[in-house]
């Protein structure tokens, strides 16, 4: 047991671990900055309906690639030379369904959400920026994280935020009339910035236009399962946010939308290892199942340790986030703390869906994330307008323990299925 715990902690998995946290450093950084400089611009109010609009952006996004960066994820881990059978769709796929799921999050925005009152342009360049430029930027990030190149793939998803830093700077410096729509067009600008050096960052160019193809059947039917499960695993760190737009006002929306943001940006460290870890347990799924076994275990409990060391640390730091944020954002503190609740379970839910999309089950990733959206809509429904601050914290925390639960037995089951089949 100890040679196998000295392996985990220095072995090439926790090498691999402490590069891409080192990079990820520097995404929480720049996603701090931002957030506060941006919260603090804009005010509770302004902040809260541009969270909200922001996250179904962001949601929507998620289906943007029909799932084809993870095919090629994959494939790429498996053998680089299928890179090249892969990208003449996924790239085709990707702005296709970006531009329809464009103008269904324009309807979403100017309908339902409507009465947040967020201008057209400050809509249009988010679902630019979320739909399509995002989407196409995870297609680079994929390939290089299927070469092994974990810290590269995390450098490239890091920079628009980054620039979206600089971009909120600037905002803050200048005090225009119009701070959120001067910030959404540098929010797209970052992202098109980004999209560049990606592409330029590849060690083999795109294809050309001409070889680019629509998916055969096969290939979407593949990709389906990844498609759904990229929605259902960004709805928990995304959803809460529009339904707290819908059922808080819109002041309190933005309060709780700042420490939502906090606490998934300090689960970064869990992403990091799972990043680290996904393209050997795609290998030795295939492989070495025993070793696959024991890399899990050691994956779920330096999740579950990090995450209550995280929980217990935010608890004790919560009041200094009241002084961060300043006098407008009152009850932030007593937000966090309720919000540690949840932290525990969605570092859990985070290493069992990566765990589930390496084994090879992404339906059983869509299914218990699906059921921890419903769980998410049920409990916030219910607890928000009785329990005022602690209803939405309390609701995400059902969610993301029930999730990371169902995903734990689910794991569970499939690893045994697995190393029970008689090896032909």
């Amino acid at each position: 047991m100890i040679p196998r715990l000295k392996y985990f902690l220095a072995g090439p998995i926790a090498r691999a671990t402490l590069r891409t946290s080192s990079v990820l450093g520097l995404r929480l950084f720049a996603q701090a900055g931002t957030l506060l400089l941006v919260a603090r611009m804009l005010g509770p109010h302004d902040f809260g309906a541009f969270a909200g609009v922001a996250a179904v952006a962001v949601m929507l996004g998620t289906l943007s690639t029909f799932g084809t960066h993870i095919v090629l994820l994959a494939e790429v881990s498996r053998d680089p030379q299928r890179r090249a059978s892969v990208l003449p769709f996924a790239l085709s796929t990707t702005l296709i369904c970006g531009s329809l799921l464009f103008a269904l999050y324009l309807l979403l925005a100017t309908t339902l959400l409507g009465a947040a009152g967020i201008g057209m342009s400050v809509l249009v360049a988010l679902g630019l920026a979320e739909l399509i430029l995002q989407p196409l930027l995870n297609l680079p990030g994929a390939e290089h994280q299927g070469h092994g190149r974990i810290a590269t793939s995390q450098l490239l998803i890091t920079l628009p935020l980054a620039l979206r830093l600089l971009a909120a700077a600037t905002v803050w410096l200048l005090h225009p009339v119009d701070p959120l729509r001067d910030y959404a067009f540098g929010y797209l600008g970052a992202s098109a910035l980004a999209l560049v050096v990606a592409t330029l960052s590849l060690r083999q160019p795109w294809p050309a236009l001409r070889d680019w193809r629509l998916p055969r059947l096969a290939e979407l039917r593949h990709a389906a399962g990844y498609a759904v499960l990229n929605l259902t695993a960004t709805g928990p760190a995304e959803l809460d946010k529009t339904l707290a737009l819908k059922l808080l006002p819109l002041a309190a929306a933005g309060v709780y939308a700042a420490g939502a943001r906090v606490i998934g940006a300090l689960t970064l460290p869990v992403i990091a290892m799972m990043l680290a870890a996904l393209p050997r347990l795609f290998r030795e799924g295939q492989t070495d199942p025993a070793r696959g076994t024991r890399l899990l275990r050691w994956v779920f409990a330096a999740a579950l340790g990090y995450s209550l060391l995280l929980a217990a640390a935010l608890w004790i730091a919560a009041p200094l986030f009241d002084l961060l944020f300043g006098p407008r954002y009152k009850g932030l503190g007593d937000i966090i703390r309720w919000l540690t609740l949840a932290v525990p379970g969605m570092a859990l839910r985070i290493t069992a869906g990566s765990a589930l999309m390496a084994l090879g089950k992404p339906w059983m990733r869509v299914w218990f994330e699906l059921g921890g959206l419903l769980v998410l809509t049920a409990a916030a429904l219910a607890l928000a307008p009785r329990l005022a601050w602690s209803g939405l914290p309390l609701a995400l925390a059902c969610s993301e323990w029930s999730m990371a639960l169902l995903g734990w037995l689910l794991v569970s089951a499939s690893r045994r299925s697995r190393d029970s089949t008689p090896v032909a």
